[in-house]
C-alpha cells in the first residue's frame, strides 16, 4: 500500500473520528438527553452538514470514509451482540420473528410488481425492493453481485434506502415521543427493527427510544438480515432457470449477521461456562468495553454515511426508483404498524 493510499485512509478516519467525538460531546447536553437525542443521530446530522462540501475533497479521504461506513458498521453490529442475550430473544416470542419474515417477503415481492407497473426494469426494481425489505445498501450490493447489473442501478437503489432510511431514523423516535402512536417500548422496538432500512438506522432510531427498544430492534433487524441468504439463493436460482444470467455468480453471504449471533451466544453462555474460572466482574467489564467500542463504531458508520449523501444528484437521476422506494416506505410505516399492533 503506497503513501497516498495510507494518507487517504488516515484522513478519512480522522475526519469521521472528529465528527464522532463531537457527536459524543454534544450528546451530553442536558436538553438533548431529555429529548432522547442520541449521539448516533447527532453524528449523522453532522455528517449531512458535511456532505455539502465533502464531494470537493472526497478524493483525499474517500477510502477512510468508506471503511467507516462499511467495515466499522459491521464491526459495530457484531459487537452489539454483547448487548443481547438468547434469553431475551426467546422472551420476545414468535410474533416479532413472524413480523420480520412477513415484512421481508411482502415488501420485496410488492416492490418487484410495483416496479414493473411504474415502468422500471426488473433489475432496478429488485435492487430497490431488497434494499427496503432487508438491510439497505448492504442488501443492494449483495444482490448486485448476483445480478451483475450496471453500476448506475445500484447507485440509484442505494440512494433510495439512504434517503428514506435516514428520514425514518428521525421520524420514528420523534413520533414515538409525541405519543401519537400508542406503542410501548417493546412494540416500538419491534416496529423499528421490522421496518427501517439500514442496520445503523435501526440502532440510531431505537437508541432514542429506550434500551429495551434498542435491544429488540437490533435483534429483529438481524433476523431480516439473515433472511438475505435464502432470498439471494432464490433469486440466483430464478435467474439461472430463466436464463437471464449465463455467468456463474457468487452469492454474497452476510457473515457479519452470523457473527452477531455468535456474540449473542457468547454473551449469553460464557459467564455460565467460565463460572469459577473467570471473575464475573472482569468478564462484565470486558463486555462493557466491547459495548462501548460497538457504539463508537456505529456512530462513525452513521457519520460516514451522512457525509456520502448526494440527494440532489439522486433526485435528478432516479425519479421512478424514488417513487417506488417512497411507496415501499409508506407500506413499511403503515403495514408494519398494523402488524405490530395486531400481533405484539
Amino acid at each position: 500500500m503506497d503513501y497516498h493510499k495510507i494518507r487517504n485512509y488516515g484522513l478519512g478516519l480522522l475526519i469521521v473520528g472528529v465528527i464522532t467525538a463531537l457527536a459524543l460531546y454534544i450528546a451530553q447536553f442536558s436538553f438533548l438527553k431529555t429529548n432522547h437525542i442520541s449521539a448516533l443521530l447527532i453524528g449523522v446530522l453532522l455528517g449531512l452538514i458535511g456532505s455539502f462540501i465533502y464531494p470537493k475533497y472526497s478524493h483525499h479521504m474517500n477510502n477512510g470514509v468508506q471503511l467507516s461506513a462499511k467495515k466499522l458498521l459491521r464491526l459495530g453490529v457484531i459487537l452489539y451482540g454483547f448487548k443481547v442475550s438468547v434469553t431475551e430473544i426467546l422472551s420476545y416470542g414468535f410474533s416479532p420473528l413472524f413480523i420480520a419474515l412477513f415484512v421481508v417477503v411482502a415488501i420485496f415481492f410488492m416492490g418487484v410488481l410495483l416496479g414493473n407497473k411504474l415502468g422500471l426494469d426488473k433489475e432496478t426494481s429488485m435492487l430497490v425492493s431488497i434494499g427496503s425489505a432487508i438491510c439497505g445498501a448492504a442488501a443492494v450490493l449483495a444482490l448486485e453481485g448476483v445480478l451483475k447489473s450496471k453500476p448506475f442501478k445500484s447507485i440509484v437503489a442505494v440512494g433510495t434506502v439512504i434517503v428514506f432510511g435516514l428520514f425514518s431514523m428521525f421520524l420514528y423516535p420523534f413520533v414515538y415521543h409525541l405519543g401519537i402512536i400508542p406503542l410501548n417500548p417493546m412494540q416500538e422496538g419491534v416496529y423499528i427493527g421490522a421496518t427501517l432500512h439500514e442496520v445503523a438506522n435501526v440502532v440510531g432510531a431505537a437508541s432514542s427510544v429506550s434500551l429495551e427498544a434498542e435491544k429488540i430492534a437490533i435483534t429483529i433487524k438481524m433476523v431480516r438480515v439473515i433472511l438475505l441468504i435464502p432470498l439471494l439463493l432464490g433469486i440466483s436460482l430464478y435467474l439461472a432457470k430463466s436464463n437471464q444470467n449465463t455467468e456463474k455468480t457468487k452469492i454474497q453471504i452476510p457473515w457479519f449477521a452470523f457473527m452477531f449471533l455468535g456474540m449473542v451466544i457468547l454473551h449469553s453462555y460464557l459467564p455460565l461456562f467460565t463460572k469459577g474460572v473467570i471473575n464475573p466482574q472482569i468478564l462484565e467489564k470486558t463486555f462493557e468495553t466491547l459495548r462501548q467500542i460497538s457504539e463508537i463504531c456505529l456512530i462513525m458508520a452513521m457519520s460516514a454515511l451522512g457525509l456520502q449523501v448526494d440527494v440532489k444528484n439522486f433526485l435528478s437521476n432516479g425519479s421512478k426508483a424514488f417513487l417506488l422506494a417512497f411507496i415501499l416506505f409508506i407500506g413499511l410505516v403503515i403495514g408494519g404498524l398494523f402488524l405490530v399492533k395486531g400481533l405484539v
